[in-house]
């Protein structure tokens, strides 16, 4: 129930009649408060065309006073005409806080001049006039609350728009598409620069019960990123700036996302994503299930060159571990791990063992009965690259 106190008759009257007349003096007031509110600010003109500014002012005042002086269940012309005007200084611009000074001293404006014209029309009608100020300031606030909740939601609808096309473009680089002035508008689009530091970064997402897999990196010393969903994994191109390398990346992304997860070299333009994308995907692809992680292509390119030749690293392991793969699975599991173990511990037999809860006798019999079975001597380079390729591409082949 509302608390407000009713009009009487004098009041409506005095009202109504005071409204009338100034509906004639609209002109006069449109022009006062189009210069007023140039002098008050400069964007008024920046933002909204001279002509289109004046006769908007002019509508909006109109459509004010006649609300004023219009029975309560009238239409609302104002509010409608104030949700049109929000929508239209958001798409021109506008700062919503002019476009609140200028309802508000339109507000001003129109009292001062209902009071003028009853104090010259009828001055003891003054203190009667007085009484409906409640009414004529609820309309205004009224007006001015429709015309910001129009521009916010027009505001709004272009920011999203506006994110919608940068992304597209942001999209369109990492599938390497080539169009003119594509990176130039994406790095207008970001405020990022055209030409710069930049890696992609591709993670495998498995999201399960509508959860993300991990907590988006958006920014780090250094750094600033921009993801990307995809079906089956997350794509981030991170700006490095002129100091954050790869191992900072690394380290930041490993803290937020257990992988697996690639990370493509540095390139150095927005151009370059579509390659940078690729060269991550390529980097993913050298992870296995048992040691997943976030890896960097630049220390995984031997195994990169296996992932990227499959037929070929089939062969790789039919010739190289063909003896192997006779074996017992449980057998074959055994000597291959002593081999992994022992070349992730630089050829230390000791450490090796350490690792495998085992004597390093036991290491170095393993690695001679692996030779045997091979026709591959670890002391001959050669051999021990083939062998450690064939490892990579039996590790992510089966």
């Amino acid at each position: 129930m509302s608390g407000r106190r009713a009009r009487t008759d004098r009041e409506w009257s005095v009202l109504v009649s005071a409204s009338r007349l100034l509906l004639d003096r609209v002109p006069q007031l449109t022009d006062q408060l189009f210069e007023e509110l140039l002098a008050h600010s400069p964007q008024f003109a920046l933002s909204v065309p001279r002509d289109e500014h004046w006769m908007q002012i002019s509508e909006a005042l109109k459509y004010g006073i006649e609300t004023i002086a219009a029975p309560r269940t009238a239409p609302r012309r104002d509010l409608e005409y104030a949700k049109e005007l929000g929508r239209r200084r958001a798409e021109q611009g506008l700062p919503l806080e002019l476009l609140h000074y200028a309802y508000r001293h339109a507000g001003y404006l129109v009292w001062n001049e209902l009071l003028a014209i009853v104090a010259e029309k009828d001055p003891e009608a003054l203190t009667v006039l007085v009484h409906t100020a409640a009414h004529v300031w609820e309309a205004v606030d009224r007006q001015t609350a429709t015309v910001a909740e129009a521009y916010r939601s027009t505001e709004q609808e272009l920011n999203r728009r506006s994110d919608e096309r940068v992304q597209a473009l942001l999209d369109a680089l990492l599938e390497g598409r080539a169009a003119p002035g594509l990176a130039a508008r994406a790095a207008a689009g970001l405020d990022l620069p055209e030409q710069g530091r930049y890696a992609v970064v591709v993670l495998r997402a498995e999201r399960q019960g509508g959860r993300e897999p991990f907590h988006r990196v958006m920014a780090a010393p250094g750094m600033r990123f921009f993801w990307r969903m995809r079906t089956e994994c997350e794509v981030g191109v991170v700006a490095l700036g002129d100091t954050a390398g790869l191992a900072e990346l690394a380290e930041v992304l490993g803290g937020r996302c257990a992988g697996p997860g690639g990370i493509s070299p540095v390139v150095e333009g927005l151009a370059d994503l579509g390659l940078a994308r690729r060269l991550a995907e390529t980097a993913l692809r050298t992870c296995t299930a048992e040691v997943p992680g976030i890896v960097r292509l630049d220390e995984r390119l031997p195994t990169a060159l296996v992932v990227n030749q499959p037929e070929l690293a089939e062969r790789l392991v039919a010739d190289v571990l063909g003896p192997l793969l006779e074996l017992d699975p449980a057998d074959r599991a055994l000597l291959l791990e002593t081999l992994d173990a022992w070349l992730e511990c630089e050829g230390s037999a000791g450490r090796a063992a350490s690792r495998l809860y085992c004597h390093r006798n036991t290491v170095f019999n393993r690695l001679r009965r692996l030779e045997h079975l091979t026709a591959r001597s670890l002391s001959r380079p050669r051999d021990l690259i083939a062998l450690t390729l064939a490892l990579d591409a039996f590790r992510l082949t089966s």
